[in-house]
């Protein structure tokens, strides 16, 4: 057994990892390792936006399902998580939504302190290179990029009209001011490929001499010393046990399912589960691994008579198109608009986010439809209903066991009703009307609320977008970590990811995950936050 010492020791190089990497070595005088268990971020179903989902079921994913969920029929949702460099902003669908203000002023009531809108808008914009420039709303110069989608499909403009007709306005950006209304979609991308947060924090810095970046690197537990973490204990890639010491912290990146799940290994977090798992506790925390919560969504699809639509990105033309022009059907996100709607009067914010694709997404886009189709699909921004996440056995091989309560509670189901309706009134509306045909989901066949309510309950899935197993938040109110995302009651082990966010934001969580990271740095490293 071999034994190093860094400065900072960060697990997961995803989203949050990549950029707290990046900004921490800005310092040449501080060491810092960073920690993957998957591998490099070769694979062309990366680099290709539409081929997302290409990478679900492989080795560029840990492939989580959810336990049988009650409110879901019974079924296990699937939950694919990124697992190679770039971790999650590798696999996704790349859709860039800052949140709105209103949820990040909840995040400062619930606890939170300094993490209102006023607090982390800057960090937004720190992290950004809009490729139309610096406004009022929009940086320029950071790292991410981000643009429109390259080639929208005719579908994707129709959207936007048929929506109107059914009463939602048009709004030009999503992410100034007012959120609600259609739009079009904005990406993570640059020159028709993906800019992962590999591509925008890791890969410009990886010859840093002060970072060490090593792949295949699975993280088995942390190393206690009384009430301080000194460490982290790894398997690399022949299985070779080894110990890496962080001089300053252990900093777990490693999304909300790998964080509250290495700390319970290690025996951080409720007593009495730990116990029942063989895990010896050695600190009680109850807040690890509660308050999990995601998106679920609902895909309402019509035939679309000819098209076009994503169906041509199989054809040998659409590759030809991307790789000399990076141009074409293969440069979509899938989803390419958004609605952001309160599906009733007396809401502050809009409870459902429509992904409006030019495609046939069903079973995360594994089943086929011969023709061309259009999905608009329902998504629940707010949910009421909150999970948990807890140890299968103290295997740190064995998946944990994943409770959303998806469904739970019954706002959430009526929110996601509306949303189908309301789905189903656009599709008969404006242009739509003549451009789409029969509808296959829910399908011709469901007439009543309570047939639609027991397909929403067969159909529906997650979103990619679990939060909040290591909430900020007092730690007598179940939060596991402080505002400076320090775990309470520890020395040396800090949370920056998804996991810390006591709400999910209303939208697409990548953005608010890097935005964690870069303003955690700024925490880590002692500066003055930020202004607004």
């Amino acid at each position: 057994m071999s034994e190093s010492e860094y400065d900072y020791v960060i697990v997961g190089a995803g989203s949050a990892g990549c950029t707290l990497a990046a900004r921490l070595t800005e310092d040449p005088g501080i060491r810092v390792l960073l920690l993957e268990a998957g591998g490099k971020d070769r694979s062309p179903n990366i680099k290709i936006p539409a081929a997302f989902g290409k990478q679900f079921h492989t080795k560029l994913d840990w492939g989580f399902s959810t336990v049988p969920q009650p409110g879901c029929a019974g079924r296990e949702l699937y939950s694919p998580r990124g697992r190679s460099l770039g971790g999650s902003s590798s696999m996704n669908a790349m859709l860039y939504v800052r949140g709105r203000p209103i949820d990040y002023d909840l995040w400062e009531s619930e606890g939170a302190a300094g993490w209102g809108w006023q607090d982390v808008e800057p960090y937004f914009r720190r992290a950004e290179d809009h490729a139309a420039g610096a406004d009022e709303i929009h940086g320029a110069g950071g790292p991410l990029r981000t643009a429109k989608v390259r080639s929208p499909h005719d579908l994707t403009n129709q959207f936007y009209a048929a929506a109107e007709a059914a009463g939602i306005p048009y709004n030009r950006d999503y992410n100034g001011p007012e959120q609600d209304g259609v739009s079009p979609a904005q990406v993570t991308q640059h020159g028709g490929k993906r800019w992962s947060a590999a591509d925008a924090y890791l890969k410009p810095n990886i010859k840093r001499p002060n970072l060490t970046v090593r792949t295949h690197a699975t993280v088995l537990g942390l190393e206690l010393d009384g009430d301080r973490v000194t460490g982290v204990k790894i398997s690399g890639r022949r299985g070779k046990s080894e110990t890496v010491r962080a001089d300053r912290d252990v900093v777990l990146c490693a999304g909300a399912y790998g964080s509250p799940q290495l700390m319970m290994l290690s025996g951080i977090g409720p007593a009495g589960h730990l116990s029942d798992v063989g895990v010896d506790v050695r600190h009680d925390l109850p807040g690890v691994g509660q308050n999990l919560h995601d998106h679920p969504f609902c895909v309402c699809i019509w035939d679309a008579h000819d098209g076009p639509s994503l169906l041509d990105a199989e054809k040998p033309r659409a590759m030809l198109e991307w790789v000399l022009r990076r141009s074409g059907p293969l440069t979509s996100p899938v989803a390419e608009a958004f609605g952001f709607v309160k599906t009733r009067p007396g809401l502050p914010a809009a409870d459902v986010q429509f992904h409006m694709a030019p495609a046939y997404y069903v079973d995360h886009g594994a089943s086929v439809y011969e023709g061309h189709a259009c999905t608009i699909g329902p998504v629940l921004v707010t949910p009421k209903s909150r999970g948990q996440l807890t140890l299968r056995s103290s295997d740190p091989s064995d998946h944990p066991l994943i409770d959303p309560n998806a469904l739970g509670e019954p706002e959430d189901v009526e929110s996601m009703l509306a949303g189908m309706e309301l789905a189903r009134e656009i599709a008969h509306s404006g242009p739509y009307a003549q451009s789409l045909g029969k509808e296959l989901f829910p399908g011709p066949d469901v007439t009543d609320r309570q047939m639609l309510e027991d397909d929403l309950r067969q159909r529906v899935e997650l979103i990619y977008h679990p939060v909040g197993t290591c909430r900020i938040g007092p730690a007598d109110a179940g939060g596991v970590v402080d505002p400076d995302l320090r775990v309470h009651g520890l020395e040396g082990l800090r949370v920056v990811d998804a996991s810390v966010m006591p709400v999910v934001p209303g939208g697409n969580t990548n953005a608010p995950t890097i935005m964690v990271a870069e303003k955690a740095a700024d925490h880590i490293l002692g500066k003055v936050p930020t202004a607004a």
